[in-house]
């Protein structure tokens, strides 16, 4: 490695997964991107308030998933822990706005730690 060069960080990435209990046997991924796109994600996420989590390993995963098709049952149960904690977090706040408790947590995206 050259130390005059800068450094590059990695390029991003993001997949934004949806659930709904009423419809959906399991989480699906709803956006996946790379670049430019996936910083638009996060962006947006970050901007409706979206819980967001790093894991580079599941985001790797969850990016070779197609668009609107269901998680692979192996990483079911990580996905699984992420929404639960979505559910509790979102219903902590809730409460403490005094507001009634919306336990649907819209979208998770796993790929870098919120600012």
């Amino acid at each position: 490695m050259d130390p005059s060069q800068p450094t590059r960080a990695p390029t991003a990435l993001a997949v934004a997964l949806g659930y709904d209990p009423a419809t959906d046997d399991a989480p699906r991924v709803t956006a996946s991107g790379r670049g430019a796109f996936a910083e638009q994600l996060l962006e947006i996420a970050f901007a409706n308030g979206v819980k967001v989590r790093e894991d580079a390993d599941l985001a790797e995963i969850l990016a070779a998933v197609d668009v609107e098709s269901p998680i692979p049952p192996a990483v079911f149960a990580t996905v699984a822990g992420i929404l639960s904690y979505v559910y509790r977090i979102n219903g902590r706040l809730a409460e403490f706005h005094g507001r009634p408790v919306d336990a649907t947590p819209g979208t998770a995206i796993p790929g870098r730690p919120t600012p």
